[in-house]
C-alpha cells in the first residue's frame, strides 16, 4: 500500500513536468499571440481571406458577401439579369433568392 500512496504524487509531478513538452512550438519569427490562433501565425485579417467560401451553381450567396455589378451591359452581360461579384468570381443570380444560376467567370476576364 505504501507504494500506491507515493505513486499518486509522483504521477502528478510527471504530468506537470511533461505537459510543457506537449506544447507545439511556434514557427520561428511567429509572435506568441498568433501562434495560438488557427491557422497559426496568420494575422486575423489574412486568415479570413484564406477561408473564403467558394460558391457553386445552386448555392445561395450570403448577405453582405457580394458586390452587385451595376450596368452589366457595359461588360457584355445581359442587362435583364442580376450579376454579383464574390472575390474574384462573377455569378448570374436570382434577384429574389440570391441563388446562383450561372458561373460567368473570373473578374479579370469579365470586367476588363
Amino acid at each position: 500500500m505504501r507504494v500506491n500512496s507515493l505513486m499518486a504524487p509522483a504521477l502528478a509531478i510527471l504530468m506537470v513536468l511533461g505537459s510543457g513538452s506537449l506544447a507545439v512550438a511556434a514557427p520561428k519569427g511567429c509572435p506568441p499571440g498568433l501562434a495560438k490562433k488557427s491557422p497559426a501565425c496568420v494575422p486575423p485579417g489574412h486568415a479570413k481571406s484564406d477561408r473564403q467560401h467558394r460558391y457553386h451553381v445552386g448555392d445561395v450567396i450570403s448577405q453582405g458577401d457580394y458586390t452587385i455589378i451595376r450596368n452589366p451591359d457595359r461588360y457584355g452581360l445581359n442587362p435583364r439579369h442580376s450579376y454579383y461579384r464574390v472575390g474574384d468570381q462573377v455569378f448570374r443570380v436570382d434577384r429574389e433568392t440570391r441563388e446562383i444560376l450561372d458561373l460567368i467567370g473570373a473578374v479579370a476576364a469579365v470586367l476588363d
